[in-house]
């Protein structure tokens, strides 16, 4: 029996094309997998990808985590999430985020200013116009005049989930959208934004989910841990509000150790300035009894989604096998 009642996978930049499809074709036969996720940063595009995950795939919801509102207009965001309803018979969950300025500027040449109000006229917009009625909106950032999308979306709301570091993007997601994605958070620290967050939303349907990286191995469960310490030295390092978030809960010298590092080596190198309590405290990984032990601690933190973010050992298809049958 699983420990969480439902599970999601976010299925990233690790996985070849084939790889993708077929891990999302198999998760889609697991009773407990709710949802598929596909990132986004600098590859693989995410609303083509749940495109052709929905074709191989019956039941479970396809998210975008995360994609940035300064990547794309509230229109074009509109456009895609009612396409992939479409596709997938109303399975879109929208993941917004801001991304970071690294990306945001040196990738979609887009300067990266004042998110959270960016953010908020953003889910606003995206929310007037999966509506399917005709709208005007007038704000700082965006403005539409007295247009309606050509084809009518097959339902009245598509799910928003919200990206947020910060508490004033905690704050934005827990007014308006649907959910909020977690990433990189202490156990510890799980516990009282799970709290926060439902003291905040009381009275309304708000999922509370949080993606870890995830590596399991019963053969080598070291290796399993090596991947993982990998894959949170590449994001501790280019992530600039990670990183100052996980320096401010307890990690100070390790992100220090690592941003150095990686700048001189790359994120291998770094990862060996990944200690124990950090890798423990932010990641699913190891043997499948670690990895169970790790996911009843988060669910008990009150997290109502988990997602795992799949880190391959060795050959894709197999240990996504491995993995599915752990959780």
């Amino acid at each position: 029996m699983s420990i969480a009642e439902k599970v999601g996978f976010s299925l990233g930049p690790l996985l070849s094309t084939y790889d993708l499809l077929r891990c999302a074709n198999m998760a889609d036969q697991r009773e407990n997998v709710d949802s598929l996720w596909v990132p986004e940063s600098w590859g693989r595009e995410s609303f083509s990808s749940l495109g052709a995950i929905s074709q191989v795939t019956k039941k479970v919801r396809l998210g975008t985590s995360i994609v940035s509102i300064y990547s794309r207009t509230p229109a074009t965001i509109a456009m895609a999430a009612t396409t992939l309803d479409m596709l997938s018979d109303n399975r879109t969950v929208i993941g917004l985020g801001a991304s970071t300025p690294a990306i945001v500027e040196n990738w979609h040449s887009v300067d990266f200013d004042r998110p959270a109000g960016r953010m908020k006229e953003y889910i606003e917009c995206v929310k007037l116009m999966t509506q399917g009625e005709k709208i005007n909106y007038s704000g700082k950032f965006f403005k539409i005049n007295n247009f309606k999308i050509l084809h009518e979306p097959q339902r009245k709301h598509i799910p928003i989930f919200m990206g947020a570091v910060n508490k004033k993007m905690v704050s934005i997601a827990s007014n308006l959208a649907d959910g909020i994605l977690l990433y990189l958070r202490p156990f510890d620290e799980l516990k009282c934004i799970s709290y926060d967050l439902k003291q905040a939303t009381k009275g309304k349907a708000f999922e509370i989910a949080c993606s870890f990286i995830c590596a399991v191995s019963n053969k080598d469960p070291q290796k399993a841990r090596e991947r993982a310490a990998v894959t949170l030295a590449f994001y501790v390092a280019v992530g600039k509000y990670y990183s100052n978030f996980l320096a401010e809960n307890g990690f100070r010298d390790e992100v220090q150790e690592i941003i150095a590092e990686y700048k001189k080596s790359g994120a291998e190198s770094a990862s060996k300035f990944i200690s124990d309590r950090m890798l423990s405290s932010l990641t699913i990984c190891g043997s499948s009894e670690d990895c169970r032990e790790s996911l009843s601690k988060v669910v008990s933190t009150g997290i109502t989604l988990p997602i795992l973010q799949f880190n391959p050992v060795g050959d894709s298809e197999n240990s996504f096998k491995e993995t599915l049958s752990t959780f």
